[in-house]
């Protein structure tokens, strides 16, 4: 018991005990530290992507955005607002801005496929935030039309109209008509809340929701006609006005014809 009692006391033993405590602990750290939540994750590409990306955007974007993606006095800071933004924003042709204006409309892009990528992976290697959807998160081919309309109608028609047509807001600003849209933009959109739009996170709308919203929205776009034109589906007061407008160039063209006859 002596000699237990004395190794126990031994510098040497205190030493070896220190360090495997300072062994586990730094182990258990460094496992817990290499775990990414889901909600944060980064899509960051290769360092020469990454580095290619930052390049573009010096060059593109950081004169309204900043040397460090921090925003300035003519745009937001972008540290955590992830990959799916910034591809949202740059292929729809949004940014980079051609002017100030109430609100950034969609133009033809001026990137390629490859460029924005690497503008996205910069991007996100600046902070966690949404990443770009992956092709199964795209994959709406058994989601439920009928709930996506119902979706659609109780989150998004108050802006985008009921089919999809956008319309208009207050300021100047508007909600974009949804017929050319892509599932990636769309869902992209959700994800981000671009412009005026708010976020729809998982945790509002989930995988599953987002995709019947889609799944809906593209039924709406191919959509047919059988009535002839469709006057871009806005409704009876559209048609109503359409009737009427018709009505009276008929009733002036009779009026002139009669006119026309009698001299």
């Amino acid at each position: 018991m002596k000699f237990l009692a004395a190794r126990r006391r031994s510098p040497l033993m205190a030493a070896i005990l220190l360090i495997g405590a300072l062994l586990v602990v730094g182990g258990g750290y460094a496992v817990v530290g290499s775990v990414q939540p889901a909600s944060a994750s980064l899509a960051v590409g290769s360092e020469t992507q990454v580095e290619k990306g930052r390049q573009l955007y010096l060059e593109g974007c950081s004169s309204c955005h900043g040397l460090e993606a921090q925003g300035g006095t003519s745009g937001p800071t972008l540290i955590g607002v992830g990959a799916a933004s910034v591809h949202f924003q740059v292929s729809t042709g949004r940014m980079p801005l051609a002017a100030p204006g109430a609100q950034a409309p969609p133009k033809e892009n001026v990137y390629s496929e490859e460029d924005i990528a690497a503008m996205a992976a910069y991007i996100a290697s600046l902070a966690p935030g949404p990443a770009i959807p992956t092709a199964q998160q795209l994959d709406y081919a058994d989601a439920d039309v009928a709930f996506g309309g119902e979706l659609f109608r109780i989150n998004c028609a108050q802006c985008h109209q009921a089919a999809g047509q956008g319309g208009a807001l207050t300021q100047g600003k508007y909600a974009p008509n949804l017929m050319e849209s892509s599932p990636q933009v769309i869902y992209e959109a959700m994800l981000t809340g671009p412009q005026n739009m708010p976020v729809f996170s998982d945790q509002q709308l989930p995988e599953g929701d987002k995709q019947a919203i889609i799944a809906y929205i593209r039924a709406l776009q191919d959509a047919p006609s059988p009535g002839g034109l469709n006057l871009g589906r806005f409704g009876p007061v559209t048609e109503g006005v359409f009737l009427v407008t018709a009505l009276f160039a008929a009733l002036i063209a009779a009026a002139v014809w009669i006119g026309m006859k009698s001299r």
